[in-house]
């Protein structure tokens, strides 16, 4: 059983009753004549070709309430376009397949890069899932949007009604709810969260001070995690990044647009088991290493963005800081590991804090010769400022492209 503790500016859901999933979905499908819940699936086709995502399509035959699901298809071609509709037309909702590499999505991108709209020229998950938020508002019914990964090995669908039940219930007043669970099998997994992100916002604390949006990125269990739900007012004012840095600076346009009691966390499974990336390395410049590169600069953007003056000596302060709280958090998974009896290789945790530093230092140059980087895509509501027909347009697209067979 999960503790009750409640250590941040946030509220924490924890797992604590027993509660059964099928008394949770009854409360769902009640709240589901109300209010439209829409599941936003982000994909490869290759992940049509895993067992994980056959998972993912069984699991998801027996939810009833939801009201669509939304699948944001990448890298398929048109054969492989058609084989996902046909995968996904045995779900009991509506769903919606957006090709985004077929003709008219391109389209679409086109226009909105003629239009001056930023990283539509960036495949990727970023690109993917503002996607796929652009065309569920399309629809002015749906109230509430979920999201998670497709390469998740052990899913069940207790994830999707955990995500929603905190942001629909009309007892409740959140606007934001953020999944977090354990990452553990037969020995510790999370690297960039445990060795990265952890000890490099406790080293930014100890070297710029305290400040409100640090309190609130660290009172999150597991703010790298892909799932999160959103209601629809919320979604239209946020921008998305195309980088790595996505659930960072998702994060953090939540901060920028609601008030902390509106956002929970909700513990929506006991361990989280997906595919794992190599650490890679300055060299190489891939893996997880350029996963914390992006992520360093994004939360360097928006700390210089709250009045945090970054300069040369900071940032060697700041490396000097992380040097020290990452090997305390070595200590820590070593500690833990033993005392579960979990496999633990000491030394390729302190290679990966290493390729962390590289990746910082890495960061902190980029961010010194370009503190704004790699800018967000526009939140939707500044595309329809511009473009008052554009939502009318996007839906049609998407509705030819799915009648089509």
């Amino acid at each position: 059983m999960a503790d009750f503790f409640q250590n941040g500016v946030i509220t924490t859901l924890q797992n604590v009753g027993g509660r059964s999933l099928e008394d949770m979905e009854v409360e769902l499908e009640e709240f589901a004549k109300r209010r439209n819940m829409v599941l936003l699936l982000p994909a490869l086709y290759s992940e049509f070709e895993t067992p994980a995502m056959e998972t993912i399509i069984n699991e998801l035959k027996d939810v009833k309430y939801l009201h669509k699901i939304i699948l944001g298809l990448d890298r398929a071609t048109k054969e492989q376009f058609e084989d996902v509709k046909k995968r996904m037309s045995v779900l009991n909702c509506k769903v919606d397949v957006l090709w985004n590499d077929g003709p008219r999505i391109k389209e679409i991108y086109k226009e909105l890069t003629d239009e001056h709209f930023p990283g539509l020229d960036t495949p990727g998950k970023g690109r993917n899932v503002w996607t796929m938020i652009g065309y569920g508002l399309t629809e002015q019914d749906n109230y509430a949007f979920a999201l998670h990964d497709c390469d998740i090995v052990n899913y069940k669908r207790d994830i999707v009604a955990k995500l929603f039940y905190p942001i629909v219930h009309p007892g409740l007043d959140f606007e934001f709810n953020k999944g977090y669970y354990s990452r553990v099998t037969s020995k510790l997994h999370g690297r960039v969260t445990r060795l990265f992100y952890t000890p490099l916002i406790k080293s930014l604390e100890i070297t710029f001070g305290k400040n409100r949006y640090l309190d609130y990125m660290e009172s999150f269990r597991y703010a790298l995690s892909g799932e999160f739900s959103f209601i629809r007012s919320l979604g239209r004012g946020i921008g998305i990044s195309p980088t790595w840095g996505l659930e960072v600076s998702t994060l953090s346009e939540v901060y920028k647009n609601t008030s902390n009691k509106r956002i929970c966390q909700t513990e929506i499974m006991e361990t989280y088991e997906h595919k794992h990336q190599e650490l890679g390395s300055k060299d190489d410049g891939g893996g997880v290493y350029k996963m914390a590169n992006d992520i360093a600069k994004t939360l360097f953007r928006i700390l210089s963005q709250e009045g945090v003056i970054f300069s040369k000596a900071s940032f060697q302060t700041l490396l000097s800081s992380y040097y020290q709280e990452s090997r305390f958090e070595i200590s820590k998974f070593n500690a833990l590991s033993k005392l579960n009896g979990l496999e633990y290789n000491r030394q390729s945790e302190i290679l990966a804090v290493e390729a962390f530093q590289d990746a910082i230092k890495e960061a902190a140059n980029e961010f010194y010769k370009d503190p704004m980087g790699i800018p967000p895509m526009s939140p939707w509501i500044t595309v329809r400022s511009v473009l008052p027909k554009f939502s009318d347009k996007f839906y049609e697209a998407v509705k030819a492209d799915n009648m089509e067979s």
